[in-house]
C-alpha cells in the first residue's frame, strides 16, 4: 500500500461545511486510481493534502507507511505533485528549471542529462528547453513540469487534471508512462473530470461529491453494468 487516505477532514476557515468529509481510501502499489467529481467536489483539496501543501483538520495521510502530518520530508521524497495550472519560475529556461529540481532530488550529471533528454524527447521539448518558461505556452509550461516530476522517478506521483492543455500526442504519451510506471511498482492518483479518460486508464476509481467520498473500488466495482459515465450521474444525482 502507498496511499493511505484516513478519515481525512479539511475545513476552510471561511466555509461552514468541510470542504473534504470524513475522506477514507487506498492506493496500492502498481495502481492507476482515478479521483473524480464536479468542480468544487474537494479533489484539488484532497490532493494538496496528501502532498503536504495543506494541512488538515482531521484523520491521517501516510505515504509508504509513513505519517505526512509527522514524517512530511520522508513522504516528500518519494512523492511528486503535478498541479492542474503549474507555477513555475518563469525566469528560468525550461532547462535550467529541470536541472535546479535535479539538484534538490541529488541526481548524478548522468542521470539528470539522461532522464531529462529522455522525456523531453518523449513531450517533443527537445529544442524548446532553452526558453525562458514565462515565454511559454500553457501546455509547454506543463510538458517541463510534468518532465520535472518524471526526473526522479517518483514511488508516488499525484496529478491534478494532467491531460487539461496537452496535445494528443503528449496525452499519449503520459498514458504510457503512467503504464510502464506502476507496472514498476509506482503508484498513481490523479484527479480528473473526463470520465472516459478514467474508464480506460484507471484500474481503481473513487468518486467525491460535496467532500464526501460516494464510491471507491476497482472500475468494475464501481462502473458494474453501466458505463462509468452512467455510475458517476446516478451517484451524484442520488
Amino acid at each position: 500500500m502507498i496511499l493511505e487516505i484516513n478519515g481525512l477532514t479539511k475545513r476552510y476557515h471561511t466555509m461552514s461545511t468541510p470542504s473534504v468529509d470524513n475522506l477514507t481510501l487506498h492506493v496500492d502499489a502498481g495502481d492507476i486510481f482515478g479521483f473524480i467529481g464536479h468542480n468544487g467536489a474537494g479533489k484539488t483539496t484532497t490532493l494538496r493534502c496528501v502532498t503536504g501543501i495543506l494541512a488538515f483538520e482531521q484523520g491521517d495521510i501516510l505515504i509508504d507507511g509513513k505519517s505526512i502530518k509527522t514524517e512530511p520530508l520522508e513522504c516528500k521524497r518519494i512523492t511528486r505533485y503535478i498541479p492542474d495550472n503549474p507555477d513555475l519560475y518563469e525566469h528560468l529556461t525550461g532547462m535550467r528549471y529541470l536541472t535546479f529540481l535535479a539538484d534538490i532530488y541529488g541526481l548524478s550529471e548522468e542521470m539528470r542529462f539522461e532522464r531529462i533528454s529522455h522525456f523531453a524527447k518523449v513531450f517533443e521539448m527537445s529544442d524548446r528547453l532553452g526558453d525562458l518558461i514565462g515565454a511559454m505556452s500553457h501546455g509547454m509550461k506543463q510538458k517541463v513540469a510534468i518532465i520535472g516530476a518524471l526526473i526522479q522517478n517518483p514511488r508516488l506521483l499525484v496529478m491534478d487534471e494532467p491531460f487539461v492543455g496537452l496535445d494528443p500526442v503528449a496525452s499519449h504519451a503520459l498514458k504510457e508512462i503512467m503504464h510502464e510506471m506502476t507496472q514498476n511498482g509506482s503508484a498513481i492518483f490523479f484527479s480528473t473530470h473526463i470520465l472516459e479518460v478514467a474508464e480506460k486508464l484507471c484500474n481503481k476509481v473513487a468518486i467525491i461529491k460535496n467532500g464526501k467520498l460516494l464510491a471507491s473500488g476497482s472500475m468494475e466495482e464501481v462502473r458494474g453494468n453501466i458505463s462509468l459515465e452512467e455510475s458517476f450521474l446516478e451517484l451524484i444525482e442520488k
